[in-house]
């Protein structure tokens, strides 16, 4: 699906507020809230709208670790190793990238005893290389630079 100027606009309010009214939405891109609803379930479908998600404070919910990890494999056996990242809570993103190490893992604990302890089990696949996070500077919403204004 080719989006135009308008399905970006409306990605990005969505963005912003995914909860907001078709009609509003609407109003502040001058259409109707029905042709906002038709763009928005062609872009559902077509699955550049994947799922809607909420935003937490991470502080808040105990969540005050958060790691960056560089894993090294070593074994070619790397299904295990993603079946076991897919299974741990505390993996909220990976990535596997060229360059250093094989995967890149950001990891929420809410203790250095838990980030402890799923590092060891990170060794039964290979070992690491492990950054922790002193400040989140910026969190950016890809849209942003999508949106023409």
């Amino acid at each position: 699906m080719e989006l135009d100027n308008i399905d970006v606009q409306i990605l990005h309010l969505l963005s912003e507020n995914s909860r907001i009214q078709w009609k509003d939405l609407g109003a502040q891109i001058h259409m109707t809230g029905q042709a906002v609803g038709n763009r928005i379930k062609k872009m559902e479908q077509s699955g550049v709208i994947e799922a809607y998600s909420l935003i937490v404070d991470e502080l808040k919910l105990g969540l005050s670790y958060t790691a960056f990890v560089i894993i090294y494999m070593k074994t070619a056996d790397h299904e295990s190793f993603i079946s076991f990242i897919n299974e741990q809570k505390e993996v909220v993103e990976a990535h596997r990238v060229s360059g250093e190490g094989c995967y890149h893992l950001k990891i929420k604990v809410n203790s250095q005893e838990h980030l402890n302890v799923l590092l060891t089990k990170i060794l039964d696949y290979g070992n690491y290389k492990m950054y922790l996070s002193i400040q989140n500077i910026k969190k950016h919403n890809p849209l942003t630079s999508m949106l023409q204004v």
